[in-house]
Protein backbone atom coordinates (compact mmCIF):
# COMPACT_ATOMS: atom_id res chain seq x y z
CA UNK A 1 0.00 0.00 0.00
CA UNK A 2 2.79 2.43 0.95
CA UNK A 3 4.73 1.53 -2.20
CA UNK A 4 1.65 2.26 -4.32
CA UNK A 5 1.12 5.58 -2.51
CA UNK A 6 4.73 6.71 -3.05
CA UNK A 7 4.69 5.56 -6.69
CA UNK A 8 1.44 7.46 -7.27
CA UNK A 9 2.79 10.58 -5.56
CA UNK A 10 5.98 10.43 -7.63
CA UNK A 11 4.00 10.11 -10.86
CA UNK A 12 1.71 13.00 -9.92
CA UNK A 13 4.70 15.15 -9.02
CA UNK A 14 6.45 14.42 -12.32
CA UNK A 15 3.34 14.92 -14.43
CA UNK A 16 2.17 18.04 -12.66
CA UNK A 17 5.49 19.89 -12.96
CA UNK A 18 4.42 21.57 -16.18
CA UNK A 19 1.13 22.67 -14.63
CA UNK A 20 2.94 25.00 -12.24
CA UNK A 21 5.64 26.29 -14.59
CA UNK A 22 5.53 30.05 -14.27
CA UNK A 23 2.90 29.98 -11.53
CA UNK A 24 2.87 32.93 -9.16
CA UNK A 25 2.32 30.76 -6.13
CA UNK A 26 4.65 30.05 -3.25
CA UNK A 27 5.89 26.53 -2.56
CA UNK A 28 6.40 25.94 1.16
CA UNK A 29 8.68 22.88 1.31
CA UNK A 30 10.39 20.92 4.02
CA UNK A 31 12.41 17.75 4.42
CA UNK A 32 12.32 15.76 7.62
CA UNK A 33 13.79 12.78 9.42
CA UNK A 34 11.37 9.94 10.13
CA UNK A 35 10.95 8.58 13.65
CA UNK A 36 12.16 4.99 13.78
CA UNK A 37 9.26 4.03 16.06
CA UNK A 38 6.47 5.60 13.98
CA UNK A 39 3.78 3.00 13.34
CA UNK A 40 1.88 2.30 10.13
CA UNK A 41 -1.15 3.91 11.80
CA UNK A 42 0.91 7.04 12.59
CA UNK A 43 1.95 7.31 8.92
CA UNK A 44 -1.59 6.71 7.68
CA UNK A 45 -2.89 9.49 9.96
CA UNK A 46 -0.13 11.85 8.78
CA UNK A 47 -0.85 11.20 5.09
CA UNK A 48 -4.59 11.59 5.66
CA UNK A 49 -4.10 14.87 7.56
CA UNK A 50 -1.71 16.15 4.87
CA UNK A 51 -4.05 15.19 2.02
CA UNK A 52 -6.81 17.18 3.78
CA UNK A 53 -4.80 20.43 3.95
CA UNK A 54 -6.18 22.00 0.71
CA UNK A 55 -9.77 21.38 1.80
CA UNK A 56 -9.17 22.64 5.35
CA UNK A 57 -6.85 25.62 4.74
CA UNK A 58 -7.83 27.99 1.92
CA UNK A 59 -4.29 29.30 1.35
CA UNK A 60 -3.05 25.80 0.40
CA UNK A 61 -3.85 24.79 -3.17
CA UNK A 62 -1.97 21.49 -3.62
CA UNK A 63 0.22 19.21 -1.50
CA UNK A 64 3.00 16.77 -2.33
CA UNK A 65 4.39 14.44 0.32
CA UNK A 66 6.51 11.31 0.29
CA UNK A 67 9.88 9.70 0.62
CA UNK A 68 12.78 11.56 -0.96
CA UNK A 69 14.40 9.85 -3.98
CA UNK A 70 17.68 9.94 -2.03
CA UNK A 71 18.27 11.01 1.58
CA UNK A 72 19.17 14.67 2.01
CA UNK A 73 22.18 15.25 4.27
CA UNK A 74 22.20 18.40 6.38
CA UNK A 75 25.31 19.36 8.31
CA UNK A 76 25.03 21.28 11.57
CA UNK A 77 28.18 22.67 13.24
CA UNK A 78 28.22 23.01 17.00
CA UNK A 79 28.17 26.49 18.55
CA UNK A 80 31.97 26.86 18.74
CA UNK A 81 32.48 25.76 15.14
CA UNK A 82 29.69 28.08 13.97
CA UNK A 83 31.56 31.07 15.48
CA UNK A 84 34.34 30.52 12.91
CA UNK A 85 32.02 31.45 10.05
CA UNK A 86 31.42 34.99 8.84
CA UNK A 87 30.48 36.64 5.53
CA UNK A 88 33.79 35.69 3.89
CA UNK A 89 34.62 32.34 5.57
CA UNK A 90 33.52 29.15 3.84
CA UNK A 91 35.23 26.52 5.97
CA UNK A 92 35.87 25.76 9.62
CA UNK A 93 37.34 23.09 11.87
CA UNK A 94 35.27 21.57 14.64
CA UNK A 95 32.39 19.28 15.51
CA UNK A 96 29.68 18.89 12.89
CA UNK A 97 26.61 16.66 13.14
CA UNK A 98 25.01 15.12 10.05
CA UNK A 99 21.22 14.90 9.90
CA UNK A 100 19.64 12.65 7.26
CA UNK A 101 16.27 13.72 5.89
CA UNK A 102 14.32 10.87 4.26
CA UNK A 103 10.90 12.44 3.64
CA UNK A 104 9.65 15.70 2.24
CA UNK A 105 6.56 17.74 1.55
CA UNK A 106 5.70 20.82 -0.49
CA UNK A 107 2.55 22.87 -0.25
CA UNK A 108 1.54 25.15 -3.14
CA UNK A 109 0.17 28.28 -1.46
CA UNK A 110 -1.12 31.71 -2.30
CA UNK A 111 1.90 33.92 -2.92
CA UNK A 112 1.36 36.29 -0.04
CA UNK A 113 4.81 35.81 1.46
CA UNK A 114 5.02 36.27 5.22
CA UNK A 115 1.29 37.00 5.51
CA UNK A 116 0.41 33.66 3.90
CA UNK A 117 2.83 31.79 6.15
CA UNK A 118 1.40 33.52 9.22
CA UNK A 119 -2.16 32.61 8.18
CA UNK A 120 -1.02 29.01 7.63
CA UNK A 121 0.78 28.76 10.98
CA UNK A 122 -2.13 30.23 12.96
CA UNK A 123 -4.96 28.39 11.18
CA UNK A 124 -6.84 26.03 13.55
CA UNK A 125 -6.25 23.00 11.29
CA UNK A 126 -2.49 23.57 11.42
CA UNK A 127 -2.45 22.39 15.06
CA UNK A 128 -4.41 19.26 14.14
CA UNK A 129 -2.04 18.55 11.23
CA UNK A 130 1.02 19.15 13.46
CA UNK A 131 -0.26 16.56 15.95
CA UNK A 132 -0.16 13.93 13.16
CA UNK A 133 3.16 15.22 11.80
CA UNK A 134 4.88 15.11 15.21
CA UNK A 135 4.18 11.36 15.44
CA UNK A 136 6.23 10.56 12.32
CA UNK A 137 9.13 13.03 12.43
CA UNK A 138 12.14 13.73 14.55
CA UNK A 139 11.93 17.34 15.79
CA UNK A 140 13.46 19.80 13.35
CA UNK A 141 13.12 20.17 9.59
CA UNK A 142 14.95 21.62 6.63
CA UNK A 143 12.43 24.21 5.45
CA UNK A 144 12.49 26.56 2.48
CA UNK A 145 10.02 28.57 0.42
CA UNK A 146 10.09 29.00 -3.36
CA UNK A 147 8.48 32.21 -4.60
CA UNK A 148 6.91 31.91 -8.06
CA UNK A 149 8.28 34.37 -10.62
Amino acid sequence: MTKILFTTLAAITMLSGSLFAGEKQMMHCFAFTAKADATAADWAAFFKATDALPSKMPMIKTVWVGKLRAPLAQFAPDAETRKQFNATTNSATGTVNRLMRQYGACFAMDNGGADTLKAYATHPYHAEWMAAYEKVRVAGTTTYDIIGQ
